[in-house]
């Protein structure tokens, strides 16, 4: 018999028994691992690995979408190239393009400002504060109640942790509301990029090449933290110095060989282990198609509409890239949903749980299972309207306006009674993004979007579009007009709408304001059905996963949490893989098959530099003893996802020896299922990083800035 909601007596030596590389394990979760992480071959002491205040862990950072990690005492953060993708954008022009140009700053006055939304994230302390958000829920709130009373503890215990602007913190779900974490980083505020490569290093094969293997890749970039004088985060300022960063990874050009293990840390973002298999097929069968096309036509809709304007192709060059990532990603999943039957993997898994919990059911409500699958049903039939809702609502400046709007409303609540994401503490990421548009927003080209996805709008199924929503959006013919009688596209005059209040909002002859306003109750609505759903499904949900993990340490299998963009630490070794019978993927790539590929055609343009370099072999201290070349990629078996991008892979003693930046395209489906045989994450081999900058881009200072370990002569 199982008791719920007692996480650590359910999870008592359940990890011990975990399987090779799968899993991404809270660092606190990592001692219990101790067997495995021998047998392959690990020697850093676990403890080290536990204490987010110590070598190597201190040194892992987060840049709220990407993993990244401190290189020097000094601040010096490298991550993959796409991470630093928009500060990259935000800094180049036609005529001063970094993108195709790379970047490097010879000193520290020449190093450029990240942007707004270019933040770094230092993870200080994290504490489990289930009881707190948990304890003396009544159970007959209805849904929406109980969301509102948990968010209302997460809020409080969120103003509590937040002690100073230099903090911020966060209280997300484990294992799907069953636990409650308190987690408080250092946020810094000022972030400088330093150095990036050519797009034809960093982004070399393009969305060609996304998600394939193999790989030759130089997906990686290098920013800076500032502070003020006193060591504190402070705004953006000249004033600013580096950060002093406690700690720093050493790197290591000593290179690894197959076989040799690896440990990867970053902030992965989402993945659905402990989906039901009704929620697979959706998602199989009707989210993920309509969402591909939506994505390719909103793709097709861009390159027409910014074709033969340079300006226009900088501005939406990494709004393209993010949905060229989605997409293929998205394709993906569908492909390995062909490929291999997952849901009815999981219905044979899910069958076995029933069996297992009619006999031990314990304490356990006798309807659970029925009330989840109930849940399941409904929150699928309201994801299908909040999709219809995305696509009549797809336009930058609408988006602008709701904001504005929304933030009027929240803020004639009590500032701990507002709804999350519109509290004091979001103002700023709120006007990151208002004034993020400066850099990624043409009018034409947003009219365009809005009036293409308004005609898919109207080709969606009548039960999937929000009621009443129909008749308050504009007809395509009349999106033209919108546009003509909007200021919004002018940053100041967006700006200035932040702090007014709703009635002027309501008064305003500007089209798109006016619109968000005849919007509000159709969104309000949508929302509150979220709560409801939401509140009902965390009450159940942590019953059922609570069963899982009692039946899963029945069995001997390891129980981690889903990923949700906090701190984890996975495990590997440097390996091959056969995607199909008779095929053999090795485990490197090299600058030979850069040259290989080379077409002059975008993206397999190799640089003249990189060309001559590889033809007459200067590859230094570089040079890989086996492969006698210098190595581009790697694969390992580590489990990774959305948001390890940037991840520091680090060999047996905690060193750098790569950075984490793509999957092969056979894995994909590792966010629902992780298949060992096939599944392989794609690194940057730290030897090719230093190649490019000591023999490409003669970035010297920072090469003498980090601590580097060269092989033995």
């Amino acid at each position: 018999m199982f008791k719920l909601l007692v996480l650590p007596v359910a999870l008592m030596g359940v990890f011990a028994s975990a399987s090779a590389d799968e899993g991404q394990w809270q660092p606190h979760q990592l001692p219990q691992l101790k067997a495995e992480l021998k047998r392959i071959g690990i020697t850093i002491p676990l403890e080290k690995l536990t204490d987010l205040s110590k070598h190597p862990m201190s040194a892992i950072v987060s840049t709220g979408g990407c993993s990244a990690s401190f290189v020097s005492g000094d601040g010096l953060i490298v991550t993959n190239h796409h991470c630093g993708h928009a500060a990259i954008q935000r800094n180049s022009t036609p005529e001063r393009n970094y993108l195709q140009n790379g970047f490097l700053a010879k000193d520290r006055a020449g190093e450029l400002p990240g942007g707004p939304s270019m933040l770094v994230y230092v993870t200080e302390k994290v504490e489990n504060v289930t009881d707190r958000v948990l304890k003396g829920l009544a159970p007959t709130m209805s849904g929406r109640e109980r969301y509102e009373e948990v968010q209302g503890r997460i809020k409080a215990l969120i103003a509590e942790c937040e002690t100073g602007k230099g903090y911020r913190c966060s209280v997300p779900a484990f294992h799907r509301g069953l636990e409650y974490y308190r987690i408080r980083q250092l946020m810094i505020r000022d972030v400088r990029l330093v150095y990036a490569p050519s797009e034809k290093i960093g982004n070399f094969g393009g969305d060609v090449d996304n998600y394939e293997w193999p790989r030759q890749t130089g997906d990686f970039a290098f920013l800076r933290a500032y502070v003020g004088k006193d060591g504190r985060p402070a705004e953006p300022s000249p004033d600013n110095v580096p950060y002093k960063s406690k700690d720093f990874l050493v790197v290591s050009a000593e290179g690894l060989k197959n076989g040799d293990p690896i440990l990867l840390a970053g902030y992965p973002g989402r993945t659905s282990r402990y989906k039901m298999p009704s929620e697979i097929r959706f998602a199989r069968d009707a989210d993920f198609p309509v969402r591909v096309a939506g994505m390719q036509a909103d793709l097709a809709v861009i390159a027409a509409a910014t074709m033969g304007n340079p300006t226009y192709d900088v501005r939406y060059a990494n709004v393209v890239k993010g949905i060229n990532n989605v997409m293929k990603k998205t394709q993906g999943l569908m492909d390995g949903f062909a490929r291999k039957d997952i849901a009815a993997l999981k219905d044979v898994q899910d069958a076995e749980f029933r069996a297992w919990f009619k006999q031990n059911q314990g304490n356990a409500p006798k309807a659970l299972m029925a009330d989840l699958d109930a849940l399941i049903a409904a929150d699928i039939a309201l994801s299908e309207e909040e999709y219809a809702w995305s696509v009549g609502t797809h336009s930058d400046l609408l988006g602008s306006a709701r904001t504005l709007y929304r933030l009027a409303l929240e803020r004639q609540k009590p500032d701990p009674k507002r709804d999350a994401g519109y509290q004091e503490r979001d103002l700023s990421f709120i006007k990151a993004r208002l004034t993020r548009l400066e850099q990624s927003l043409v009018p034409v080209v947003d009219e365009a979007r809005y009036s293409a996805a308004l005609q898919r709008y109207s080709k969606l199924a009548a039960r999937t579009r929000p009621q009443s929503l129909d008749a308050l959006l504009p007809a395509p013919r009349d999106v033209a007009a919108l546009y003509k009688s909007t200021e919004l596209a002018d940053t100041a005059k967006r700006l200035a709408w932040i702090g007014k209040d709703a009635d002027a909002f309501r008064k305003s002859d500007d089209a798109f304001i006016k619109l968000a306003v005849r919007l509000y109750e159709v969104s309000s609505s949508l929302e509150n059905r979220r709560k409801e759903i939401n509140g009902n499904l965390e009450k159940v949900i942590p019953q059922y996963m609570s069963a899982v993990i009692a039946w899963k340490k029945s069995q001997g299998k390891p129980v981690y949490p889903d990923a949700n963009s906090t701190l984890r630490v996975t495990y590997g070794t440097v390996s091959p893989y056969s995607p199909r019978d008779g095929l053999v993927k090795g485990p490197f790539s090299t600058v030979d098959g850069v040259v290989e590929k080379h077409t002059g055609v975008d993206p397999f343009i190799v640089p003249k530099e990189v060309i001559d370099a590889v033809k007459a072999k200067r590859f230094g201290a570089f040079k890989d003893p086996v492969l006698n070349t210098v190595p581009v990629n790697f694969l390992s078996s580590a489990d990774t996802t959305g948001g390890n991008s940037g991840s520091a892979v680090m060999n047996k003693r905690g060193e750098l020896v790569g950075l984490n930046f793509d999957s092969t395209y056979e894995s994909i489906t590792k966010d629902w299922y992780f298949d060992r045989a096939i599944t392989r994450a794609i690194h940057v081999d730290i030897r090719y990083m230093l190649w490019v900058m000591k023999e490409i881009d003669h970035a010297d200072n920072l090469l003498k800035e980090m601590t580097i370990k060269y092989p033995k002569k």
